[in-house]
């Protein structure tokens, strides 16, 4: 249904309803006004949606006399299993927010932002950036095996499109944290809010305007681009608008010391924003340029590499500091004291990895300490706050919300490991192979048996056979596939892998050369499964932390009548 315009809009739509089900069944003990507000909001947004649905992308209009008796065939790229989970589990996250900026908005239309607010919204948050993050991490997944030249990222437009509200939704996450146990940060996680929500619908008018080329953009229709643009300005200016008159009712007053968690979740939010700007820079710059001068340009990798790694450096030191501090105030002496021992381990770790990894680089041995660094900090952390019960009795008193954030950062620390010992040993050689010729590249040879024609349900192909041996023993057979779909006569690359936990073998198959020779590419790309393994670790980790206790527990009485609030539940 996906697989076009029409129904990636219905697939939305569909979301959004299932979405605005599931808030007004689970959140019933809210208070009423409450709950009414943020029912309105998400009906106006499902408004929106229907009307962009009807007036420009009908999914139910016939759009030929008659039906092709082999059918329209669905887009080769998109004939994947991965197909099926990846762009559903985008639109859960990219509309979950969605329930985050409709929170804020009745929020602000009470005029209170507090404690409450922030509890009822931050659940639902958390699901939507778990999907959101979960779905980027099958993306990746898919481009690597499904595009065939051995790539993970691309710093596509669309891509970016997608992890701007996640690096936002991370920021969000956090800052509903600190408005949930102190108070503060109110009117900045309302922006959040908005700002999450907002490029998430940035992130469909790019898609959907056919205002870039990319390999995700399979619409281009300016009059969808209008309508979404215009929908999006009055999303985006309604709520400012609103922000700007409520704004100084919901002022914090409370105070923090410099060597506190808040202000460690400031500097955690002030590195997500900027890392998702300098992306929205890099996105629509060209963007601008073209519509202002009609110049053809493109912001490549080197720009958002450059960056965006230095950033998210900062920001893994950031966590293990923000992890080991106090609310409110940490006395600077105990908190050096908590991370000495962490330092200096994380010092030694690094580098007996590092010289177990081989060749020694600067940039592995910076990602192995900061690796360390963040995971011995979180086992500093736990046994601090296990030394009074012992370990086994302490850990398991621990809330679902503090096992979540150390599933979350530990996967975060995975991911990291991915992807710079993918990026810095990988080993790539592309080569003219004839049936028997074989090639050396990291310590196993791969020999090239030659392709023969295969014929599929609906493509042609001509398959290859690469054996792998490593120290003379044959570890794998890979069969890497050109392939020709006859419907939209695309031809397409499938490339043979042999996956494993410490390394990818990757072999894809390019042109025949004649005399039964084709080029080939190989790729020797270690830890790269990592990067998705660490995805799926920090979805999870936010999933678990969604379902901690305090969000289903009932507020205490005095707390019910400070917020004026009978019988509701946190």
């Amino acid at each position: 249904m996906w697989g076009a315009h029409e129904g990636s809009l219905l697939l939305w739509a569909l979301i959004l309803g299932g979405w605005t089900f599931a808030v007004s069944v689970f959140s019933r003990q809210l208070p009423q006004v409450m709950l009414a507000r943020v029912l309105a909001v998400m009906g106006m947004i499902s408004l929106g949606f229907l009307l962009f649905l009807i007036l420009t992308s009908n999914p139910f209009a016939r759009l030929l006399p008659q039906m092709p008796a082999n059918g329209r065939d669905l887009n080769p790229l998109l004939q994947d299993i991965g197909l099926i989970v990846h762009p559903p589990m985008l639109y859960m996250g990219y509309v979950g927010f969605s329930v985050a900026f409709a929170f804020a908005i009745a929020a602000l239309l009470g005029g209170r932002l507090d404690a409450a607010w922030a509890r009822w919204s931050r659940p639902w948050t958390l699901v939507a950036w778990a999907f959101l993050g979960i779905g980027i991490s099958l993306g990746s997944w898919w481009a690597y095996y499904e595009l065939g030249w051995g790539g993970w990222w691309f710093w596509d437009p669309v891509e970016n499109a997608s992890f701007m509200p996640w690096l936002v939704g991370t920021a969000l996450i956090h800052s509903l944290a600190v408005t949930e146990k102190r108070g503060v940060f109110k009117s900045w996680t309302v922006l959040l809010a908005i700002a999450a929500f907002s490029l998430s619908l940035l992130g469909t008018f790019l898609v959907r305007s056919g205002v870039l080329t990319s390999v995700h953009a399979f619409a281009s229709d300016p009059a969808r681009g209008v309508f979404i643009l215009m929908f999006l300005l009055v999303v985006v200016g309604g709520s400012l608008t609103l922000f700007a008159i409520r704004a100084p009712v919901v002022k914090s007053h409370v105070g923090f010391g410099l060597w506190s968690r808040e202000t460690l979740l400031l500097g955690n939010n002030l590195l997500l924003v900027t890392a998702a700007s300098m992306i929205l820079l890099g996105t629509l710059y060209p963007l601008v340029i073209d519509a202002m001068s009609g110049a053809k340009m493109s912001v490549g990798p080197p720009y958002f590499n450059a960056l965006f790694v230095p950033l998210m450096g900062l920001l893994l030191v950031v966590m293990a500091v923000g992890v080991l501090v106090r609310w409110k105030d940490t006395p600077l002496k105990w908190l050096l004291g908590m991370l000495a021992p962490v330092l200096v381990g994380s010092a030694v770790l690094a580098v007996i990895a590092a010289l177990l990894m081989g060749d020694f680089q600067w940039a592995v041995l910076a990602t192995f300490m900061l690796a360390a660094w963040v995971l011995l900090a979180g086992v500093r952390d736990l046994l601090d706050k296990t030394r009074h019960k012992g370990l086994l009795r302490g850990a398991l008193g621990l809330t679902r919300s503090y096992w979540g954030m150390q599933l979350a950062h530990l996967g975060i620390v995975v991911c990291a490991l991915g992807v710079v010992l993918s990026s810095q040993n990988s080993a790539e050689r592309d080569l003219r192979m004839a049936p028997g010729e074989s090639t050396e590249l990291g310590g196993y040879v791969f020999v090239f048996e030659g392709a023969k024609h295969y014929e599929g349900p609906n493509f042609t192909s001509d398959r290859g056979t690469v054996r792998v041996l490593r120290n003379g023993l044959q570890l794998t057979e890979l069969h890497p596939e050109k392939r020709l779909y006859s419907v939209q006569q695309s031809m397409m690359t499938e490339a043979g892998i042999d996956a494993g936990f410490s390394r990818d073998l990757y072999v894809a198959l390019g042109e025949p050369l004649g005399n039964g020779a084709w080029a080939v590419r190989v790729h020797v790309k270690p830890f790269v499964r990592w990067i998705w393994l660490g995805g799926l670790l920090t979805g999870l980790g936010g999933v678990l932390a969604a379902f901690d206790r305090r969000y289903r527990t009932r507020v205490k009485s005095k707390v019910r009548e400070a917020l004026g609030m009978s019988g509701a539940a946190l």
